[in-house]
């Protein structure tokens, strides 16, 4: 009985085994010949490679989990601002008409904020700091000159003064060899999937 029943569940995989197809039996690379040997030639990504991290204490080894807490949480919508902000500048330069780029302005940040507001008015004061590090670090302008460009010098002085009160300053830099180091350490860990 119990060799029929092995035989009964083989059958599906011989009866149903195929050659693999020529077509997929590898990949097209660049090759170099050299003395008489072919050799793959590619290009791969750099990889970084960081020694594991070693804390001085407990509460650094806390502080820092933290950090990847916060950066995993603001760093997905730091990544999309960046690729909207080239989207949306590009968008906005090929409009002539200064009243219909006022208008297309204005429906693009009225669906934004209909999309992330709720979600960004949740963030706590340390995300909100990195998120606007993160901004600079993907768009290459800090926060401020973001909000200048988009919606004006008055209100860019408007928030940067408002943020200054609890803190904030929307004209801060991201210095990834300074004092977010450990913040472009954890996202270069994130994009590489280590984390």
């Amino acid at each position: 009985m119990k060799k029929l029943l092995l035989i009964l569940l083989l059958i599906p995989f011989f009866a149903f085994a195929q050659e693999p197809s020529k077509e997929n039996q590898g990949i097209v690379v660049r090759a170099v010949v050299f003395e008489g040997d072919t050799i793959p030639y590619m290009f791969l990504k750099p990889a970084n490679i960081y020694a594991p991290i070693v804390f001085k204490n407990k509460k650094q080894a806390i502080e820092f989990t933290k950090l990847v807490r916060h950066v995993k949480k603001v760093y997905p919508y730091a990544k999309y601002i960046g690729l909207k902000y080239v989207e949306y500048t590009e968008l906005l330069n090929g409009i002539e008409d200064k009243r219909e780029r006022e208008r297309t302005k204005n429906s693009l940040e009225e669906s934004l904020r209909s999309q992330f507001e709720a979600e960004l008015i949740k963030l706590t004061f340390t995300q909100g700091k990195i998120l606007m590090r993160l901004i600079d670090r993907e768009t290459s302008y800090s926060t401020y000159q973001v909000v200048d460009q988009f919606k004006g010098s008055f209100q860019a002085v408007f928030w940067n003064s408002f943020a200054k009160l609890f803190g904030y300053s929307l004209k801060e830099k991201y210095e990834p060899e300074g004092r977010d180091r450990d913040i472009e350490m954890i996202v270069v860990m994130i994009e590489n999937g280590t984390i």
